[in-house]
């Protein structure tokens, strides 16, 4: 009795996981999107990149300033720089990644 109710569980929050992220893609291809919504989402992966990059760039702690990780803080300007010459996602990523292993290798 117990297995059948954790398989049907299971099977369950599968479905309805699946049906959250697969609905908003069915109804974008077929209906599409408002322009104003098109355009709020165009600005949209910028500023979620620079969130990532700014909160793996400090240190939080509650009730002090942030704190930079200045190995990382290096590696950005020069990451920065391929991302901008090269215009290439893949190498940008491979690049900041050797990088920072190089650097926290070395120091």
């Amino acid at each position: 009795m117990i297995n059948n109710y954790i398989f049907v569980s299971i099977l369950l929050s599968a479905l309805v996981t699946w049906l959250t992220r697969v609905t908003p893609f069915i109804l974008v291809k077929y209906r599409g999107l408002p322009k104003v919504v098109e355009r709020f989402l165009q600005y949209l992966p910028v500023s979620i990149i620079f969130a990532l990059i700014l909160s793996s760039l400090t240190n939080g702690k509650i009730g002090q300033l942030p704190t930079f990780k200045w190995l990382d803080l290096v590696a950005v300007f020069p990451t920065i720089y391929i991302a901008f010459r090269y215009r290439n996602l893949v190498m940008t990523v491979v690049f900041g990644v050797i990088l920072v292993a190089i650097l926290r290798f070395i120091f």
